[in-house]
Order: structure tokens, then C-alpha cells, then sequence
């Protein structure tokens, strides 16, 4: 496209008037308002709001630049798609050379980089500057660090399609913004700002308990937690305050200049308590609130410490811009941030190290934004429709909507849904005229109107409810919900509405955020209590609702309207003495569940009827047998709103883990109820299915043409898999396959006695109709003793003088398993040897993870190990395994294999007794003589397939081998149709499967 006219003409004039702007006369606001305006203008963005929309949805927002010490301490412009920032323009008058000055690079890249935008322009229209604000910027770096594009005026003519396709709002409403930053992600030096932050957060509090636990002697573990994090916390909100407008600017940093920082530090707490009322700052028992803080105002702490901490937080030290810095990324920083806890020594020194249940986890993985929004939108949007602000504050005697996060962790998803309530209010009070809401709006200096602080804090308080067992998490939560009560206000705007008001700014949260353990309540102590040490009831740290809220658990309805969240997933394994309680407590709680199951039971539980539960979690529970008792109750008491299964696709990052988004309401389900369901991803097309269609049996949700073939399958005369296998078995693990799996060679040159060593299958070995040489053995030191699989004794093991020895060597290695430490398991055991009677069997083995269906059949004398799952059928059963080979290796038992279990990452698929148990085998009426001919034909017809690959593995040259994978595609053909037969399929039904199978 041609530059458009009016850009061509700034342009014309700025060159015949360049040496007069470019004089100092000339200022940033003049050069706005001629040029840079109308240049975005020019690019589609209604930089002036002609629209009209709310200031939630505003394009452009134009920041008031808050002077302090020369320094501007907000970006110009914030340019923005569906409310969300997407770059910074900072403005400079032309007067300012923009390619070689360091200064307003530094400047601008602080904002986009604590904002965590990727890249954002600096320019005087003169000069327009693109910089990568990924790189983390550092008061030393040059102008030209970071600087991906660099353009004059006199380039605007010729590079107009260049600028209007990144900058365009339509181009970068479209993505081509992110497709941009794609082509220079290697740029070096590529750091976020939460890692960053993170990472300076996490030095403070080495430093501090270091320092603290020297000097307090007298602190234990808990306080010496308490103490650091509340010391940081308050630090970071009074600097944020800062940037804000909101306190002073440097109030912190001028208290490095002189001695007893801390002492002249926790005055001026004391003074946030009067000016704040947070339970952040709350140092005096006052009437109705929780108990003050005794502990932190008494402590010692050293002058080093708290200086460095001052001087990392202000220009020239610090990268980090308060200012834009997103309360949602203080959240993921703090998420992680509490993973980890002070331990003190024996010479009380201290510690930081990983929660055992995050170790346990694998590490803190936080949700990500759209998750959130989207939950919070579907929950607590839902709510809000057709209704009046009145309404949903809880006109007359009716209560108003309560939304609570029963795991709220550092508060991501209360933000959220505080900030959409926000967002709702002032948009209905601005539609229903500001005029009617003079305390519950006030005009900014920009013209546009926000909600009174008062207001802010009637919303949040009114609203917004969590619990989190971690005392720390609550503070955090408290802490980003104080913030985003502060967030748009300036201290002048902030006195003048607590002036009139005569309170102090925040509100008080000890009430709406609580600590408990929100699973399990006071009759846990029932019969017990005298017998549970400080330690453990302090862990269990039960919880009462009913008595946390009183005024949520009353009346004729009671409950919360919402319950939202990521509920903790913490596998069986990591229970300890409150695994009976939930037992007995929840009906989900049954086998090998895991957390986030009885989780789900209590969020339906805290609802009130009709209200909305929306949780991101697990789906394992929907496919697998310890989710049955959970599915059931699903079933009849809520109804299933919405079902989004990621499948493989990864939403966490840095874990692995198969989640969905599920969207629950708590009431009956009519019989024409239908489930949306989603695969993979939110703006994915949403089918139907009526809920009254699912049973107990796994949900894999079959929303297309290929759903009555599947019914019709197992309606057919089939049998389940486990019901004829007299076993579906994992494999021998061994826990140190560096010990007890040997190359056969090195077996041999060892002279290890052949009768406990056996040939292992591996999963890889693994084809269908087919095995790869078998190039390793294990040594399986058992027998079977009247029917039962034993373990040799250590005499009976040295009668094998060489495997002893060989064992002996490598005890080491044997002794580094701390679950044998645990057990009554001898020192050369395995960890799971499996049955005898189904290892030493004749059988079918299959790889437990497998893009398709490639099932083999297995010798007697061949193990299997920890990567394979065999199956061997009951003695009582007349069909050949032959037979049964045939029909696991068929198109259609693949088709339905694929729809009916769980797929794992890059379209792999698991094979284990849990999915393998629930396959409809065809059974054959022995008596019935045609029935009997198919049965044979296909054991014929599988024998002839083992032969031919046996044969195609043996093949030298390229014509043999084709010619018998010409045979076996053919054979393959013939067995296919054989079992469409026996499962009765019409042509129809058999297009549709050898279609997907196709695909």
C-alpha cells in the first residue's frame, strides 16, 4: 500500500519546519499532539476513543506522565487489542538525538520489559525505533542494544507496508506482532521479567533469613518464614506504591543513607498501618479484626542486607518499572517463589530449600493467563448476565455474588475474577450515567472514569474468597489483591477521596482470604486429637467453612455462586495420615486418586444451587478406573456445562501433564442436557453430548459419526478383554535396569548361570506381528513354591556363584533405592518381579506406549519389562491367542483403541491393563460350525502373517523384501475384512474407520 496522504503530509512538514522542532521550543506534548497521534491515526488505532467504548476496551491509553526527579515514570501511549497491552510508544521531543542517546532507550525498554511486552517504539516522529524488549535492559548498554529496526521520517514514504504490517491495529490484531518476535527470538540476552524478578526476590530472601536467623536466635522455622516473607512483601508493596504515585517516590531508598535502617524501616510500616488498615500492616489489636503481628516490628536485622535490597529496586540498579509491572506477573513470580522454604541448621544458620511437595511435583508451575480469564469468564460472566450492579451487590436482604478459590495459592484466579468484576461494575455504572454514581465513580484527570477507591474495596470485599493451606500463599494473595485495589490511583486522587471519607485506603482481608486446609474439617481430631503431635496438626491445619463463613453458609440457599481454580494435583503416593479422612470423607477419594478428585467434590459442595464451578485440572479422572466413583457423582448432581480436553497439548509450562478446563453447574441434569465438549484447545468447535448419555465406564467423548460404531462394537457378542485374560501385566521393573539387565553378550562373557537369566523384551523391540532380536536378559533370582512367585534365598541365590558375585560387585548401586530401604524386600530383589505364572507364559506383549496398535505374540521363555504389557488368557478360554492377535492388530480394534483411551504427547497412546481390560473381543460359539471356520481361518491367516515378517526380517535384497510386504499388506486386507465381518459392520461403518485410519 502507498503511504496514506495525511502521513505524507506530516511528513512534507516536518522537513520544511525540521530545524525549528527540532529546537528545544519544541516538546514532547506539542510533538504528540501534531504528529505521533495522527501517524497511529493513520494505522487504525482510535488513538482519541471517537468510539466512545469503556476504558476497559480502550485502544490507546494515554498515561499521565508523573514527574519525579525528570524522570518520566509512565510510557506515553499503551496501545491495546480487547484490553490487553500489546506495545509501549514512549514519545521525546525531536530536539532528543533518539539513535545514539541511551537515556530514553533505557527508559522505554524498563517499561515494555517490566510490562513483559516483547517490544515496543521509541520515536519523535523524526525517528521511529523499534526495540526486542525481551532483553533484559541494563543501565549500561548502548543505544542500539536490543534495536531491531531503526527508520527516519524520510524512510516513511518507501517503508509504509513494512510499518502498517507490523503496526497496523488490524495487522496486529491478526498476530503479526508475534510472528515478528518470532524471527528474532535468538537475540541474546532474552530474559522474562518474572524469572528475573524471581531471581532478585529469591536473593533477598537468602540474605535476610541469613542475616535474620543469626541475629534472632531465639526464631524458629515458622517465624523466620514469616518474618522474611512479610519483610518482602511489605518492601515490594511500598516500592510498587511508589512507582504508582501512590507513596513518595524513594521514601525506601533514602533509608539506605545512615545507620539502623530497620529501625527507621518499621516506622514507616507503622505509618502504612494507619494510612492502609491491611492486615499487611497491622500491628495494633483492633476490635473485629484478625491478631496483629507481635512478631516482626521487635526483630534485629542487619543494615547490609536491607541497603542492597533498596538500591537493587531504583534507577540506575533496577531494570525492573513498577509501575506497569502486572500484578499477574507478581503472582507467577511469588507461585514459584513458594515453592521453596527456610529450614534452620543445628548452629542456626539457614536454608532455602524445595517443599517436598514440589519436589515431589516436579517444580511450581503456574496458570497461565488465558486459562484463567477464560474460567473466570464462563463462571463468574455467566453470573453477571442480565443483571444490575444492585443486583449482584446484594440489594435488600439478598446476598451478593460470593466467587472463592478453595486452593487460591498466590492468587491468580481471585485477581482475575476481582479484576472482571472491577471491569463490569464501571462499565454499567459509566452506561447507566456517572451522575447517578458520584460514590461509586470520580473523573481522572484524562476524563475517564474509575471506580472510587471505596468502591474498590466494597467490590473485593463483597466478592472475593479464598483459602490456601499455606500461610505464606495467603499473604501473597492478600498482598496482589491490596495492589489491585491501588492499581490506576495516584496519591492526590487517593487522599482527596479518603479525606472525604475519613478511612484509611485498604481493606482489611483476614476475613475474605483464609488459611486452612479446605478438604479437611475439625472432626478430622474426632477420637484422635490427644494422639497427633504440634507437627502433624499444624500440617493438617483443618479447616471449618461454616464457621470461616458464617454469613456464605446461611439462609435458604447457602454457598458460594462460584468456585474457581487449579486444585493441587498431588499423586496418591504423596498422602500422608490424611489419606483415611479423605477416604472416608469424600466419595471420590477411592483407589489411587489423587488431590485434585476430592477437590472437585468439594467445590461442588461450596456451591450454592445454580452456582458455577470452573476448575483447570487433571482429565485422568474421566478415563481411569480411580475416577468412577467421581464420574458417578457427576453425573447426577451437577450439571456438565463444558468439557475442554487438551489431550497432549501442553498448558503448563515446563510440565507435562494431560489437563482439561471443566465447567460444572450444581443442579439436577435434565434428561436433554448437553455437554460441550472441546478438544486440544479453547477455540476449538464445541460438539455436543447429551450427559445423560455417559455411564460409569470411562468419558472418551465420541462427538461424530464414529460414535454409533463404537456403541455398536461393544453391543456386539463380545466379551471384555479382562474377563477373558487371566492376566493384563505390566512389566518386571527392576529399579536399577543398569544392575539387572545385561547386554546377552556381556552375560556371557560374565558366565552367568542360564537358569535365572531370561530374555527381556523392551518396548521398542516391539512391532506388530513381529519382534526385534531380544538383546538383553535379566537376572530374576525367583521361583514359584507351591503356585506362588518367591524370592530366592541368599543360600539358594550363592548355589549361582557367579550371578552372587556379579551381584555382590554391584551391591552399591543396589543400595542407592530408598523405597527398599522402606520395604522388607532383600537387597538383590526387584522392585516389581511380577507373577511367574503370566512371565513364563506363552502370551501377547504390546509396547505401553505406541502411536497404534502393534501387538506381537511372546514365547514361554521371553520376559518382559518395564516398557511392555502382555496379556494371557484364562485356561478356560477356547480361542487362540492367534486369534486374538489378529483382532488387536485390525484396523478396527485400532479405530476404537483410539477413540476410547487416553492420548499421550505426539500422538502416542498408553497400553496398559487400565485401557487393554475394557477391549471388546469377538467371541466364537464353538458350537456353531461357521462361527468355528472363522475362528480357525483367522488363526491361519495370523500364523501366515507371523511367518511372513519373520521371513521379511531375514530378506537381503530390495525385491524380496517388497515382494513379501506386497503379501503382508494383502494378508493385512484379508484379516481387516474378516473382522469387519465378525463385528458386523456395513460397508458404510467400514468406510468411515479405514477413513480415520487413513488420516
Amino acid at each position: 500500500m502507498s503511504i496514506p496522504p495525511r502521513v505524507a503530509r506530516l511528513v512534507e512538514h516536518f522537513h520544511d519546519n525540521r530545524a525549528e522542532l527540532r529546537s528545544g521550543r519544541y516538546n514532547e506534548t506539542q510533538v504528540r499532539r501534531e504528529f505521533i497521534d495522527p501517524f497511529f491515526k493513520a494505522l487504525g488505532w482510535d488513538v482519541d476513543n471517537e468510539t466512545g467504548v469503556s476504558e476497559a476496551y480502550k485502544d490507546v491509553i494515554h498515561e499521565d506522565a508523573v514527574k519525579i526527579g525528570g524522570v518520566t515514570k509512565a510510557p506515553d501511549y499503551s496501545f491495546r487489542v480487547g484490553g490487553e497491552r500489546r506495545f509501549f510508544v514512549e514519545a521525546k521531543k525531536p530536539a532528543v538525538n533518539l539513535k545514539a542517546d541511551t537515556s530514553p532507550a533505557f527508559q522505554l525498554r524498563r517499561y515494555a520489559w517490566s510490562a513483559n511486552l516483547p517490544i515496543s517504539i521509541l520515536t519523535d516522529f523524526e525517528e521511529f525505533i523499534v526495540y526486542d524488549c525481551r532483553v533484559k535492559p541494563d543501565q549500561g548498554d548502548r543505544a542500539d542494544t536490543a534495536r531491531v529496526l531503526y527508520l527516519t521520517y524520510d524512510d516513511y514514504p518507501d517503508q509504509w507496508d513494512r510499518i502498517a504490517g507490523l503496526f497496523a491495529r488490524d495487522a496486529v490484531v491478526h498476530g503479526a506482532l508475534d510472528q515478528y518476535v518470532d524471527t528474532f527470538k535468538t537475540h541474546k540476552g532474552v530474559a522474562t521479567v518474572d524469572a528475573a524478578f524471581l531471581r532478585e526476590i529469591e536473593a533477598w530472601r537468602d540474605s535476610l533469613a541469613q542475616d535474620i536467623a543469626r541475629r534472632n536466635p531465639g526464631l524458629g522455622p515458622r517465624d523466620l518464614n514469616f518474618a522474611v516473607q512479610m519483610t518482602i512483601d511489605r518492601i515490594i508493596f511500598v516500592r510498587m506504591a511508589e512507582d504508582r504515585g501512590i507513596e513518595p517516590y524513594g521514601e525506601l531508598l533514602a533509608l539506605g543513607n545512615g545507620a539502623n535502617v530497620y529501625e527507621r524501616l518499621t516506622r514507616m510500616f507503622k505509618q502504612a498501618d494507619d494510612r492502609y488498615n491491611s492486615g499487611l500492616f497491622h500491628f495494633k489489636r483492633e476490635k473485629g479484626r484478625e491478631s496483629p503481628d507481635d512478631l516482626t516490628l521487635d526483630l534485629a536485622i542487619g543494615d547490609a542486607p536491607l541497603k542492597a535490597i533498596f538500591k537493587s529496586l531504583y534507577y540506575p540498579d533496577s531494570p525492573y518499572e513498577f509501575s506497569v509491572l502486572p500484578i499477574e506477573i507478581l503472582g507467577h513470580v511469588y507461585e514459584q517463589f513458594l515453592g521453596k522454604v527456610i529450614t534452620l541448621t543445628p548452629d542456626h544458620g539457614a536454608v532455602v530449600e524445595e517443599k517436598p511437595e514440589v519436589r515431589k511435583a516436579g517444580g511450581v508451575y503456574y496458570t497461565p493467563t488465558y486459562i484463567v480469564d477464560y474460567i473466570v469468564e464462563h463462571t463468574v460472566g455467566k453470573l453477571l448476565e442480565g443483571k444490575t450492579p444492585r443486583q449482584v451487590a446484594g440489594a435488600g436482604k439478598a446476598a451478593p455474588l460470593r466467587i472463592v478459590d478453595p486452593a487460591c495459592g498466590s492468587g491468580s484466579f481471585l485477581i482475575g475474577a476481582y479484576g472482571y468484576l472491577l471491569d463490569w461494575y464501571r462499565a454499567r455504572y459509566e452506561a447507566e450515567g456517572p451522575e447517578r454514581h458520584k460514590k461509586e465513580l470520580y473523573q481522572g484527570a484524562d476524563g475517564a472514569w474509575r471506580l472510587t477507591t471505596a468502591e474498590r474495596k466494597r467490590i473485593l470485599l463483597d466478592h472475593i474468597y479464598g483459602v490456601d493451606i499455606d500461610a505464606q500463599a495467603v499473604e501473597v494473595t492478600k498482598l496482589s489483591l491490596l495492589l489491585k485495589v491501588l492499581e490506576g490511583e495516584n496519591r492526590q486522587a487517593l487522599a482527596r477521596q479518603l479525606t472525604f471519607l475519613h478511612e484509611r485506603a485498604l481493606p482489611d482481608l483476614g476475613r475474605n482470604i483464609q488459611c486452612g486446609n479446605s478438604l479437611i474439617g475439625p472432626d478430622f481430631y474426632d477420637g484422635q486429637l490427644g494422639l497427633l503431635d504440634d507437627e502433624t496438626r499444624y500440617r493438617i491445619n483443618v479447616f471449618d467453612w461454616r464457621a470461616a463463613f458464617p454469613h456464605v453458609f446461611q439462609g435458604d440457599n447457602p454457598g458460594f455462586d462460584a468456585v474457581i481454580g487449579n486444585p493441587p494435583y498431588i499423586g496418591f503416593h504423596g498422602f500422608m495420615s490424611d489419606k483415611d479422612y479423605l477416604k472416608q470423607s469424600y466419595l471420590s477419594a477411592r483407589g489411587k486418586f489423587d488431590y485434585y478428585l476430592p477437590f472437585i467434590e468439594k467445590g461442588i459442595r461450596l456451591l450454592k444451587f445454580g452456582g458455577l464451578l470452573g476448575y483447570i485440572c487433571p482429565t485422568n479422572f474421566m478415563k481411569r478406573d480411580h475416577g468412577e466413583a467421581l464420574r458417578a457423582h457427576l453425573r447426577e448432581a451437577v450439571q456438565i456445562i463444558e468439557i475442554t480436553d487438551f489431550e497432549d497439548v501442553q498448558v503448563f509450562k515446563g510440565a507435562l501433564n494431560y489437563t482439561g478446563v471443566f465447567i460444572f453447574q450444581r443442579e439436577a441434569p435434565s434428561t436433554s442436557h448437553r455437554i460441550y465438549y472441546k478438544q486440544r484447545s479453547l477455540d476449538a468447535p464445541a460438539e455436543s453430548v447429551l450427559q445423560l448419555s455417559l455411564t460409569d465406564d470411562p468419558w472418551v467423548f465420541r462427538v461424530d459419526e464414529a460414535a454409533e460404531i463404537v456403541n455398536k462394537i461393544k453391543r456386539g457378542k463380545v466379551s471384555l478383554l479382562g474377563k477373558m485374560a487371566r492376566g493384563i501385566s505390566e512389566g518386571i521393573v527392576t529399579g536399577q535396569n543398569a544392575v539387572f539387565l545385561l547386554d546377552r553378550s556381556d552375560a556371557l562373557r560374565l558366565n552367568l548361570e542360564a537358569p535365572l537369566l531370561h530374555p527381556c523384551i523392551r518396548g521398542r523391540q516391539v512391532r506388530r506381528y513381529a519382534l526385534d532380536e531380544i538383546s538383553e536378559v535379566v537376572i530374576y533370582p525367583y521361583q514359584l513354591v507351591e503356585g506362588k512367585t518367591k524370592v530366592l534365598s541368599e543360600e539358594e541365590l550363592a548355589e549361582y556363584s557367579n550371578i552372587y558375585s556379579y551381584l555382590k560387585s554391584r551391591r552399591p548401586e543396589l543400595g542407592g533405592r530408598p523405597y527398599f530401604e522402606r520395604s522388607t524386600k532383600l537387597w538383590y530383589e526387584l522392585w516389581c518381579q511380577r507373577d511367574l505364572h503370566l512371565l513364563a507364559a506363552r502370551k501377547i506383549v504390546v509396547a505401553e506406549l505406541a502411536s497404534s496398535n502393534r501387538f506381537v505374540l511372546a514365547t514361554a521363555d521371553e520376559f518382559y519389562g518395564d516398557t511392555v504389557c502382555a496379556i494371557t488368557l484364562l485356561p478356560s478360554i477356547k480361542e487362540d491367542l492367534a486369534y486374538l492377535l489378529g483382532l488387536l492388530n485390525s484396523s478396527l480394534l485400532g479405530f476404537y483403541y483410539r477413540r476410547t483411551t487416553v492420548p499421550k504427547a505426539n500422538g502416542f497412546y498408553i497400553y496398559k491393563t487400565m485401557f487393554l481390560k475394557n477391549l471388546p473381543i469377538r467371541t466364537i460359539d464353538f458350537a456353531d460350525a461357521a462361527d468355528r471356520r472363522r475362528h480357525d481361518r483367522m488363526v491361519a491367516m495370523v500364523e501366515e502373517m507371523l511367518r511372513l515378517h519373520k521371513r521379511l526380517a531375514e530378506a537381503r535384497t530390495p525385491h524380496e523384501k517388497t515382494a513379501l510386504q506386497h503379501q503382508i499388506d494383502a494378508l493385512d486386507r484379508q484379516i481387516d475384512a474378516l473382522v469387519y465381518a465378525l463385528y458386523g459392520l456395513t460397508d458404510e461403518e467400514i468406510r468411515i474407520v479405514e477413513g480415520a485410519s487413513a488420516g
